[in-house]
């Protein structure tokens, strides 16, 4: 099955969330030591916001259900960056005038 793309524009202004995994070596005299955790050990989580008419904001729910927080999709990043990312806990909200506002974190995904 080939991966999906998240293409519905989302609100810019949310700052990612973006660590990196390491490993540390403490030493009795002070010394400490770190070096990078494997491959990838950037991580980011991006907080997304999509406010859209009805049809698009069930279209969206639609695309995380198939995707059930565990299949990853494409999505591009506000910083332009294509990646594969996950989203465990999509919300949906109703608005007023037939509005849907969508929010949720987006998470990176890795393939092997």
């Amino acid at each position: 099955m080939a991966i999906e793309t998240f293409t519905w524009r989302v609100q810019r202004g949310e700052a990612p969330d973006m660590t990196y995994q390491v490993r540390t070596a403490q030493f009795g005299d002070g010394y400490r030591q770190e070096v990078a955790d494997g491959l990838n050990n950037e991580r980011q989580s991006w907080p997304v916001t999509v406010v859209a008419k009805r049809d698009q904001g069930l279209a969206i729910m639609a695309f995380m259900r198939r995707h059930a927080g565990a299949r990853a999709f494409l999505w591009t990043n506000p910083l332009g960056e294509l990646g594969l990312y996950t989203c465990k806990n999509p919300t949906p909200t109703p608005l007023a005038g037939g509005l849907i506002r969508f929010t949720g974190t987006f998470e990176q995904a890795f393939h092997p």
